[in-house]
């Protein structure tokens, strides 16, 4: 593809990557809770999702995944769930600094990341997203050199909305120094991560 039609898609992404939703909420939720890692776990799962779709997308699939209601709906409610799961444990975990937490633990890291890519893959908008702008981007010359030049273009968009989100919420993160509003934080967090699945079920 030209540079004005890949700069197009780019543009367009960015803004649907960095809108405002349960995704990046949820990332800045689990690098303040739970350190970075956490966070960039949960985005590099919500990136596999929807670099899915744009593989299915290259194949001319993504009208059937439209279709596939009932596993999307079996995904998007599990991993709605298991972030409720994750937001009543953040309301009743005791007020750790952060400085005293676990940089990384491999299975907490593997469900959160697994999550991220459940909700992806149970999010009905994001083939609607592609079937509505891959024709106005590409046309009918969707070749496997342009599935990776757009695969290209989505891993550096999610890479600065990802690393944005995570960047901030560390900043954020070493103002907390004290137990009282380590507790405060973990209640709200928690019960916005619990909103989040409940938005996710609601409105998806």
């Amino acid at each position: 593809m030209d540079a004005v039609t890949l700069l197009t898609f780019a543009l367009t992404f960015f803004v649907f990557a960095a809108s405002p939703g349960p995704d990046n909420m949820t990332i800045v939720l689990r690098t303040i809770s739970h350190g970075p890692a956490s966070g960039l776990a949960y985005g590099a799962g919500t990136v596999v999702g929807i670099l899915v779709f744009l593989s299915l997308a290259a194949f001319g699939l993504s009208l059937l995944a439209a279709e596939m209601g009932t596993l999307m709906t079996a995904l998007r409610l599990a991993g709605a769930a298991y972030l409720v799961w994750m937001g009543v444990r953040l309301w009743t975990a005791p007020p750790v600094l952060p400085e005293m937490q676990a940089v990384s633990e491999r299975d907490s890291l593997l469900g959160v990341f697994c999550t991220g890519v459940a909700l992806n893959l149970g999010n009905p908008k994001m083939p609607l997203f592609y079937v509505a702008l891959l024709p106005n981007v590409v046309g009918t010359s969707f070749t496997i050199t342009t599935l990776a030049e757009l695969a290209a273009i989505i891993l550096a968009v999610e890479a600065v909305v990802i690393g944005g989100h995570v960047l901030l919420a560390v900043r954020a993160r070493r103002l907390l120094r004290t137990t009282r509003v380590i507790r405060r934080v973990n209640h709200a967090a928690g019960g916005l991560m619990i909103g989040a699945a409940v938005g996710i079920v609601a409105t998806r």
